[in-house]
Parts: C-alpha cells; sequence; structure tokens
C-alpha cells in the first residue's frame, strides 16, 4: 500500500470536526490532536519553521535546493471534517477490485451506497475505493489533501536530488465552518502563490467560488394556552413556515448546478414562542448575490408590516466572496495546474465551485489561492468515498506543479495546447 493511502486511512481516524456554534479557535479542541502529530511527522520529514499556532494553524517550509530564484509555493488543506454528520469512530473500508454494482457499507443497518443513486461509482469499476461503514462519513474532504501534501513532501525529502523551489506548507482548522483563514498569517506563510488541495473527485481544478452569506431568521411569537387563545396567540412555528414559502422551489441546491444561486434553510428550531431558522444565500454573480440578500430584507419587513413590527428579526453576515475577481490576474496558476494534471494522465475538469474554500479567503488577503481536486466523492455524507488512484494521482499533481514552476520561471514555455476557454 502505498504512502499516501496509508497517511490517509490513518488520518481519517482522527475525530477532527468543527462546530459552528463554538466561539473558541479551533472551535474543538479535537482538531489539536491531529494538528500536534503532523506537527511531529512535518519534523521527522525534516521541514524547517514547523510550527502549530494558538488558533491551530501548522505551518512548514521546505528550503529551496535551487541556486536561481523561483516564486515561493503554498499547498494548503484543512484538518477538520464537517459538523453536518459524525466524524467520530470512522472505520474507512477498503474495497479492492470494485466489481461494480451496490456496496454493501453496513450489514446491521441496511446501509447501502446504491449504484443507481451514485451512477459515478462506475467509471471506478475495477479500481480500489475506501468508503465509510455508513455510520460516519470518511473524511477525504479535506484529510485527502492532508495526506497527499504530506505524501508529497516525503517523496521530495528522500529524494533531495530532485529541483524544487521554496514550498510552504499550511494546514488550517474550522474550514468547515467558515473560518479557515480567519487568524492566517499570510506574510508569516512566506507563499507567494498557493493552491488549496480541497477539491472534489480526479479532475477538479477551480479558480471561482460562491459568494456567500448566511442569515440567522428569529421569528418572534406569543404563547397562550390553546383551549383559550383566539386572538391572542402568535404562533412562531406557522409564521416561519409562511416565511419559507416565500422562497422559489427551485432557487434551493438540490434543484440548482453550475453557477445558478440558491437559498438553502438548512437548520429549524423553534416552538410557539419562538422559531429560528438558519439559511445560507449563495450566488457566483456580484449583482444577482445582492439582490437575494435584498429579497430577504425585503420579506421580512413585509411581514413585519403584516404581523406587527419586529416579529421577524434577521441578522445577516457576509461569509466569503468569489475569487475569480483576485485570481484573474495570475490565471497562468490555474494554466499550470491544469497541464501538471495533463502530464499524469488527469483530464482536468474546470468547474466553478459550489461552495467555498480557504483559498477563496485567502486570495483577498493577499494570497492567490485557487483550487484542485483531493479526490472525495459524496462529501459530508455516509455515502462518502475515495478512490485510491485519485489519492496517488493528487501526489502526482503536486510534484509535477512544483516541477513546472522550475520550468517556467527557468525560461521554459508552459503547453497550453489543452488550454480552457475560461467563461
Amino acid at each position: 500500500m502505498t504512502s499516501v493511502i496509508n497517511r490517509f486511512l490513518r488520518y481519517v481516524k482522527y475525530d477532527t470536526q468543527s462546530d459552528g456554534e463554538s466561539t473558541s479557535t479551533p472551535s474543538t479542541s479535537c482538531q489539536l490532536v491531529l494538528a500536534r502529530d503532523l506537527v511531529e511527522e512535518l519534523k521527522e520529514l525534516g521541514l524547517k519553521d514547523v510550527s502549530l499556532d494558538q488558533y491551530g494553524h501548522i505551518y512548514a517550509t521546505l528550503p529551496s535546493n535551487l541556486e536561481n530564484a523561483v516564486p515561493a509555493l503554498g499547498f494548503i488543506a484543512h484538518l477538520d471534517t464537517s459538523p453536518d454528520i459524525s466524524g467520530r469512530d470512522v472505520n474507512p473500508r477498503l474495497i479492492e477490485n470494485y466489481s461494480g454494482g451496490n456496496i454493501l457499507l453496513n450489514e446491521e443497518q441496511n446501509i447501502v451506497l446504491n449504484f443507481e443513486d451514485f451512477p459515478e461509482l462506475e467509471q471506478y469499476i475495477g479500481k480500489s475505493l475506501i468508503t465509510t461503514d455508513g455510520t460516519t462519513l470518511l473524511g477525504a474532504d479535506d484529510k485527502a489533501g492532508v495526506a497527499e501534501i504530506m505524501a508529497a513532501l516525503e517523496h521530495l525529502t528522500s529524494h533531495p536530488e530532485i529541483p524544487h523551489g521554496k514550498i510552504c506548507i499550511g494546514f488550517t482548522p474550522d474550514e468547515e465552518i467558515g473560518r479557515g483563514a480567519d487568524h492566517f498569517d499570510v506574510e508569516g506563510f512566506g507563499a507567494d502563490l498557493a493552491y488549496t488541495v480541497d477539491g472534489g473527485p480526479l479532475g477538479e481544478l477551480e479558480f471561482e467560488n460562491f459568494n456567500a452569506a448566511k442569515a440567522v431568521v428569529t421569528i418572534h411569537g406569543r404563547n397562550v394556552h390553546p383551549g383559550r387563545s383566539k386572538g391572542k396567540m402568535i404562533n412562531s412555528m406557522l409564521l416561519a413556515s409562511e416565511f419559507i414559502s416565500l422562497f422559489p422551489p427551485q432557487e434551493t441546491p438540490a434543484n440548482t448546478s453550475g453557477y445558478e444561486g440558491f437559498y438553502h434553510l438548512n437548520g429549524i428550531l423553534g416552538n410557539v414562542e419562538e422559531t429560528v431558522l438558519l439559511y445560507i444565500i449563495r450566488d457566483f454573480d456580484r449583482e444577482s448575490f445582492a439582490k437575494r440578500k435584498e429579497t430577504m430584507l425585503s420579506l421580512i419587513e413585509g411581514l413585519n408590516q403584516k404581523y406587527g413590527a419586529a416579529i421577524f428579526t434577521i441578522e445577516l453576515t457576509d461569509q466569503y466572496k468569489n475569487m475569480r475577481e483576485k485570481i484573474e490576474p495570475f490565471m497562468y496558476m490555474v494554466d499550470i495546474a491544469r497541464q501538471a494534471m495533463w502530464d499524469v494522465g488527469v483530464t482536468p475538469d474546470i468547474e466553478p465551485i459550489r461552495g467555498g474554500t480557504d483559498g477563496a479567503r485567502l486570495s483577498y488577503m493577499g494570497l492567490p489561492t485557487p483550487n484542485f481536486f483531493a479526490g472525495g466523492h459524496n462529501c459530508h455524507s455516509r455515502y462518502e468515498f475515495i478512490p485510491t488512484s485519485a489519492l496517488e494521482k493528487g501526489v502526482e499533481v503536486i510534484l509535477r506543479i512544483i516541477e513546472l514552476y522550475i520550468k517556467k520561471y527557468s525560461g521554459y514555455s508552459i503547453d497550453t495546447g489543452n488550454k480552457h476557454e475560461y467563461n
């Protein structure tokens, strides 16, 4: 079994779920357990300036072994897993030479990775897969990225004859709850350019993402004994239902794709007295994004006029922006990553990120950071899986990107015969 597969199988057993309700940084102390072990592994590999800061960020450097200067290149992945489903006691299953059809993840609970529901399985017939046992997520988002970066470093440090510029490594906490870059030290990190290894299936390459906001809508009701409540009771749950019904059903995650934005109701807490609705708002276009937020505010205003002032309140918070405008001046980074994929036998798939990465925030902090695949499918889900070949190709792409930067700054012209026409 290769180094990257071994590392991945080991890392996913760490419980590193982040917690959006926590006010600490990192949001969960369990993330620091993996962080401390990674610090020791980085030191054992011989990296320099290895540190774990008070916020749970890991920084490390592999010094250049070149005489001529090339840009310092960063690779970043995140330690945490999504709070959407349990990440505790992950029990990965290795399925060698997948023969097709359904995969029984958990016999006792009859949890099945259904071939009809997940037809992408067909492309991995004959390959080895790592799946969950059906009771937790797997954690390929983003422990696959962590494993691939670590395996690439292991290769470089085991072969000091391989030329490379300065390589800067960053592992972040709390990416899944939008806080991964809150305290990231861009200047101290030391990279001129960087990539997050945090994408999905093999070949994904991304330089644009959603504009994002979250909305917390609170409906204030009035509880009275139901037998004597006529004209007095205000049932906040029924008003919440009315508010929810005002949004176009086609503008939800289940009914959108590509560059289409959405409103997503992802949590409800309520009783007669008070109901809280948790929304996220997403759109690629800045003007459309602004209109979505205005729509949310307008609906609140209209319902307050109908039912009385301050029955509905809202907290609307921007989370991150589309990084495209910050990447466009550095599109050669995307060209190099795409060429690296072609060179190692991976077909690039350039698509917008229907989500966000630390790279979106970092790009606005002065560090251009596009994103490429880590290799997982169905992330944040008990149906998550990753082909072992995607882990191995992730390592190859990292190493090839490093090589192509040397060639670029030695006067070598990167082949753009497969150039993508960016929209």
